[in-house]
Formats: structure tokens, sequence, C-alpha cells
């Protein structure tokens, strides 16, 4: 039965919906509704989806596996490059064997789109919805401290550690690095996997205290959805948006070159390989999608981390009225 906090954040979640839809709306964006169910998911390395048999009872189909959707995002893109115009969505997403303080398997997401954009401009359009959600849903008024601060991946890096990314460009020279700076990095030994001991111990929980602060221009490698900073290719256009040293959103200015797109998630289905994980088969229809895509940019949001945030709760079981640690 859910307890009297639980309740006070349905309350919250209804405010905070209907701020973001109205928020929206007036700037023009279509809200869409894109399927829950289906054939391929995203490839990210370290998410994993849930599998959903399909099994015909009819005369229509054959038995495959389909798989619940980790994000709208390849349908949403599918819709850009149709020719819609600004897009958003409100929606269940579902990632296997995520239950934490701050994870659930099943949470809601915003998504959003905006075509001949790029992602300052999505992070621009983040802040004003997310400063009046915090007047909708009665917040501290953390998340209207606008403007949010602007910070380079290297910048966060180089502030609280020393270490210079731009100086260790490999995993060997990282490692030396890292570990110098106190990092416990382990067996790693990739750039990637050394680069994340660093920052989830020193850095994350640092971000966004005086204000939300947007992470900005992420090592390539690390953006495989995203379009490369011009003239500097060894970062992308890729940022984060952090609040209490807390992650909640994920967004880009789009990749738009299909054959780019096939590479990179070439290699990701071989790192999946390699780590033992699932491999999905490349989506297609998105891939031909991305080459039609006009310039445009987008974002992910987690909105049970920002209603904990608002209501200023400490765990996700607190705004959902049936938590998953519960039956899991």
């Amino acid at each position: 039965m859910p307890n009297p906090v639980q309740w006070r954040s349905a309350v919250g979640r209804q405010a905070l919906y209907g701020a973001l839809r109205r928020f929206f709306t007036q700037l023009g964006y279509l809200e869409v509704d894109t399927p829950l169910l289906i054939p391929t998911p995203g490839m990210e390395p370290h998410i994993t989806a849930f599998e959903a048999p399909f099994v015909p009872e009819t005369d229509v189909g054959q038995r495959r596996p389909l798989y619940l959707h980790t994000s709208p995002e390849y349908a949403m893109k599918r819709l850009l490059a149709d020719g819609a115009g600004p897009l958003f969505q409100i929606c269940k997403v579902f990632r296997n064997g995520e239950v934490s303080k701050t994870h659930n398997p099943e949470f809601t997401m915003l998504e959003f789109y905006r075509p001949r954009a790029d992602y300052h401009a999505i992070m621009a359009d983040l802040e004003g919805a997310l400063a009046e959600a915090d007047q909708a849903v009665g917040g501290d008024g953390f998340f209207r401290r606008t403007p949010y601060e602007r910070l380079s991946v290297r910048d966060a890096v180089l502030r609280e550690t020393g270490v210079d990314l731009r100086a260790c460009a490999d995993g060997p020279s990282l490692k030396r690095a890292a570990e110098a700076a106190g990092v416990r990095t382990g067996d790693a030994t990739s750039f990637d996997d050394v680069f994340f001991h660093l920052f989830l111990q020193k850095v994350e929980g640092k971000l966004g205290w005086e204000r939300p602060t947007y992470l900005t221009e992420y090592p390539a490698s690390m953006a495989s959805l995203a379009r490369l900073k011009p003239g500097e290719p060894a970062v992308a256009e890729r940022t984060e948006l952090y609040a209490r040293g807390l992650e909640l959103a994920n967004g880009f200015s789009e990749l738009t070159d299909a054959v780019e797109q096939r590479a990179r998630l070439v290699e990701e289905q071989e790192f999946r390989r390699n780590a033992g994980r699932a491999v999905y088969p490349l989506d297609e229809r998105f891939l031909d999608a991305v080459g039609r895509m006009p310039p445009s940019a987008g974002i992910a949001v987690g909105l049970d981390r920002i209603l904990m945030l608002l209501l200023g709760v400490e765990s996700i079981s607190d705004v959902l009225l049936f938590p998953a640690h519960e039956f899991v």
C-alpha cells in the first residue's frame, strides 16, 4: 500500500506532467506516442533491454523476440526524418536489472527533439521547462536558478582532479594520471573504462550544487549517437544535466551521417559481444532515417529523478506508488 510520501508524489507528478505539456505545447512542440514494444532495442553498451517474445495466435506474424524499449529515440528520429517539426514524448521506458536508490527498471522519461537546432538550443528549452516545473510542483526554486552552469567534461575533470584529458588521450596514460590522483581503477585499461572510474569517484558527485550543471563536450568515444564538434573531432556535442550530484538528462546534437552511425553501432555490437552481453540486430529503418534527418538535437530526461529533487526525497521509491524493489 502506498505511504503518504508516495501519495504526495503522485500529486506532484500530475503537476510536473501538466507543466511540461503546457511548456512544450506553447513552444510549438507536438506530443507523440510511439510503441513501447519494438523489434530492435538501442545498442548502448551498458544497458540491457527486457525481452518479450511474440507468439502469434492468428495467421499474422511469426514467433520472434520483441523488446520493451529503453528509449523512444529510434522511433522519434524516424518521425524527424519524415519531416516532423519539434516533438516531445512522456513515456515509460524499461532497463533490465537496474534497481537502486536512484534506479527502477521501469521509469518515466521525457524525450524531445528539435529539427534545425543544436544541443545549445535543446539545453535552453530544457532549462525553461524545468524552471516552470519547479514553480508548478512547488519546489525549492533550485531549477529556477538560471542560467544553468555550462561546463565541459575536460574542465570538470581538471577542476576536481588535476587530470587533463587532452594530455591523457589513451588508456595507459589516463590510468597513470587517475591513479596518481587517488582513483581506484582496478583492472580497467581502456580510456573509456578508466574515465568512468575517474568520473564516478571524483567528479560526478560534485556537479550541480549551486545550480544545475550541463556537462558538455564528451570524449568522442562516449557519444555514439552524437555529432562530433566541428573543428574539434576529439569531442562530441553531447550534454548531460546534473543537479545535486545526480544525473538527470542526456542529449546531443544528433548524428545525421548514416554510414558513420552504422559503423558506431557495429562497434557497440562488438563491445557487447566481448562483454558477454546480448547483441541486438541493427535497426535498418532507424539507420535509413539517420541519413534523411535534418540537423537536429534531442535530449532524454529522467522524470522520476526530477520529481525526487523537486519534492526533496532521497529515494526513487518515494516517488513511485509501486516501486520494483517490492517485487524483484
